[in-house]
C-alpha cells in the first residue's frame, strides 16, 4: 500500500517530469531556431561572395540537466541564475574570469585508469569541495569529467539551482547558468543500481554527499551534476559517480543554509554566490 508520504513524493516526481517535458520542447525549438539563423547567415555570406562555416555552441547540448525527480528535482531547466541576495550570502567574491564557450561533437576517448582513484575538487567561492570519483562503476562519466576539468570547462561557472523541498540538491556544471548548457555531447547512464531496490513509488534514496549526473532523459548526461546535501528520494535515473568529503559536505550545507530565491517554492537560484573558481580532477 502506498503511504501518504510516498504519494506526496510521487506527485512531486510527476511534476518534475512535466517540467522536463516543457524544457525538452523548449530546447528542441531553440535548436531549430538556431539552425535557421545559421542557414540565413551562410546564405548571406555566400551572396557576398564568401563561404563560411561555423559550429555554433548548442546550449542544450542534447541533454543535461535535470537531476532528479522529487518535489522540483534538479532539472537543468527551470531555475536559472537569478541575482543572489547579498545579505544572505555566506560566500566570497568570485575570482576574475568568465565561463568558457567550448563544445565538442563527441565524448572524449577513454583515457582514465578504471582501477585508479580520482578526486574531483571544486574550488568554490564558498570553500573547497573534494569529491571522490567512482571510476570503476562510472568510467564514462569520470573520464568525461576529467577531460572537461582539464579543459577548464567548469572554471568560473555558477551553480545555478538549489532545491530545498522534497529533494535537497545543489545543481552545477552549466557554463550558461541557465539550466540548458553542456559540452555538446551525451553520456550513457551508469551505476543506476547503486542504491538498491526502489520503493512502491519507484524511488530510491540518494544519500547526503552523493554527486550524480543531471539529465533530461535516458543517456542524456552532459556536464551538469547535482550534489545532495540531505537524503533525497529520487527515481534511479541519475548516474551517481562521486561522493563528497566530510569537509565538502559542510560547505554544501553552508550553501543550502543560505536558501534559494524562489519566494517559498523550494526551487530556485541559491542565495549564496556559488561559483566554481577552479575545478580539477587528479589521481588520489
Amino acid at each position: 500500500m502506498v503511504t501518504k508520504d510516498q504519494r506526496r513524493r510521487q506527485l512531486a516526481r510527476e511534476k518534475f517530469e512535466r517540467q522536463q517535458n516543457r524544457r525538452v520542447d523548449h530546447q528542441r525549438k531553440s535548436r531549430r531556431r538556431n539552425a535557421g539563423i545559421a542557414a540565413v547567415v551562410v546564405v548571406a555570406l555566400a551572396g557576398a561572395g564568401g563561404a563560411w562555416a561555423a559550429g555554433a555552441f548548442d546550449g542544450s547540448s542534447k541533454k543535461k540537466d535535470d537531476a532528479a525527480g522529487a518535489s522540483s528535482t534538479p532539472s537543468a531547466s527551470g531555475s536559472a541564475a537569478a541575482a543572489p541576495t547579498a545579505a544572505a550570502d555566506p560566500c566570497k567574491k568570485p575570482a576574475a574570469g568568465n565561463p568558457g564557450t567550448a563544445s565538442w561533437k563527441s565524448k572524449p576517448k577513454m583515457a582514465i585508469d578504471k582501477g585508479a582513484k580520482y578526486t574531483f575538487t571544486l574550488d568554490t567561492t564558498c570553500g573547497a569541495m573534494p569529491i571522490a570519483l567512482d571510476a570503476a562503476k562510472a568510467p564514462e562519466t569520470v573520464n568525461s569529467f576529467k577531460f572537461l576539468a582539464d579543459q577548464g570547462f567548469f572554471d568560473h561557472t555558477r551553480c545555478h539551482r538549489l532545491t530545498t523541498a522534497g529533494i535537497y540538491v545543489l545543481q552545477c556544471g552549466d557554463p550558461t547558468a541557465s539550466g540548458s548548457g553542456g559540452p555538446g555531447y551525451s553520456l550513457p547512464d551508469e551505476n543506476l543500481t547503486a542504491f538498491g531496490k526502489a520503493d512502491a513509488t519507484g524511488a530510491v534514496t540518494y544519500p547526503a554527499g552523493t554527486v550524480a549526473m543531471a539529465n533530461s532523459g535516458p543517456n542524456t548526461g552532459g556536464s551538469q551534476f547535482f550534489l545532495v546535501y540531505k537524503d533525497s528520494p529520487l527515481q534511479p535515473n541519475y548516474t551517481p559517480f562521486g561522493t563528497l568529503s566530510a569537509d565538502g559536505l559542510k560547505v554544501l550545507n553552508k550553501i543550502a543554509g543560505a536558501g534559494e530565491n524562489s519566494g517559498g517554492q523550494g526551487d530556485g537560484a541559491p542565495n549564496a554566490t556559488v561559483v566554481i573558481n577552479k575545478a580539477t580532477v587528479g589521481k588520489s
